[in-house]
């Protein structure tokens, strides 16, 4: 082959990584011949489908020779009605990620900055790459994100700062205090996206809802996901909710049809649930304890989350002990790709799942 179909991309996607998710149950069962895989590694649901979303889903299915509604009508009301804002601040998206590359492909030029953290979520970097923009990456503090740091990085070049509030991977969230004390001190020119795809499960008392900032701060974008509390991972669906200006330069780069009319039904439908997502904030609250109390009680360090997910610390390089947990059929996520190589990040499950997944960790370790 003579051309170098490589070096015919752009300079951001020559070198990227791509992002690389949880391992698949079906994937493992093949490759070492398991059954009855547990899967605690994409901060999935473990409830299942909501059986309001299921019906919407049975009921959708006789529309699928149609396109969906590109512009998401009932959804965008019934996330208006439900949380307090208008219809036309949301942008939706094919997952939040997608909403993430959106503001990216929408506001970032070649040589503007993106702030973020070093332990922060990992499509931050990618987007930013991607669109050729300059990373700006602050020390953590605590493991979360240091907001003194992030704004004395920011320059006349820095166009968008990307918080987790919970961070992802390490359970860290920031106080209503804290939070808005920072905001106060952000240009107006530079946007804050506040990815909050875990803030149903926080129970903090200080912990502040990013949709109440909204109207205070209109360079405020905020990112939200169904694919976490409300158990709709496998049909991707997302979105924002920001001043209405920005939400129309988004649609402006949204392609038509980024979500699909099931996942438009269902997350509609999941939003009426609220048994279901009591549900699941109770299973991930009693799961969490659990952990915690198994971590302490066998000496393993964690970082104290408020998550769907905990990280381990297990002052070891953590591959081997994951490979030999894949070995007993427990899929948990490693962590080198944020710079966390001793670390393994567990989600919550249900019971018999966590206790499974702690004896296998317990074994790994002993073994190792």
């Amino acid at each position: 082959m003579s051309c170098d179909f490589i070096a015919l991309a752009t300079k951001g996607v020559q070198n990227l990584n791509p992002y690389l998710p949880g391992k698949p149950p079906e994937e493992l069962e093949r490759e070492l011949g398991l059954t009855g895989v547990v899967k605690l590694a994409s901060n999935e649901n473990p409830l299942g489908l909501s059986e309001k979303a299921e019906a919407a889903i049975r009921g959708g299915l006789h529309n699928l020779a149609l396109y969906p509604d590109s512009g998401g009508y009932r959804l965008k009301q019934a996330l208006a009605e439900r949380f307090g804002f208008a219809a036309d601040q949301v942008t939706l998206g094919n997952g939040s990620n997608d909403v993430l590359e959106l503001i990216a492909r929408a506001y970032l030029n070649p040589g503007d900055e993106v702030i973020y953290s070093e332990y922060a979520f990992v499509v931050y970097s990618l987007v930013t790459q991607a669109t050729n923009a300059t990373a700006v990456v602050t020390q953590s503090k605590d493991w979360g994100h240091d907001l003194i740091a992030m704004q004395q990085a920011i320059t006349d070049k820095t166009r968008i700062i990307f918080i987790a509030n919970p961070n992802n991977p390490t359970g860290t969230w920031l106080g209503k205090t804290e939070l808005c004390a920072f905001l106060d001190q952000v240009p107006e020119n530079v946007l804050v996206v506040l990815d909050e795809a875990y803030t149903e499960y926080v129970k903090e008392p200080d912990f502040v809802n990013g949709l109440d900032l909204l109207k205070a701060y209109p360079n405020l974008i905020v990112t939200r996901t169904f694919s976490k509390a409300y158990g709709l991972a496998g049909l991707r669906v997302g979105y924002s909710v920001s001043n209405v200006d920005i939400a129309n330069i988004l649609s402006r780069v949204r392609q038509p049809f980024n979500v699909n009319s099931l996942a438009l039904l269902a997350a509609e439908a999941v939003l009426t649930d609220e048994q279901y997502l009591e549900r699941a904030v109770a299973v991930n609250t009693a799961g969490m304890a659990f952990y915690e109390q198994q971590l302490a009680e066998h000496g393993f360090d964690f970082i104290p989350s408020v998550g769907n997910f905990i990280t381990v610390d297990l002052k070891q390089d953590a591959m081997p002990i994951y490979q030999s947990m894949l070995q007993q059929g427990v899929i948990v996520r490693p962590v080198a790709n944020y710079a966390m190589p001793h670390h393994l990040r567990i989600s919550i499950g249900l019971a018999e799942e966590n206790e499974r997944c702690m004896d296998a960790l317990i074994k790994a370790v002993d073994q190792s």
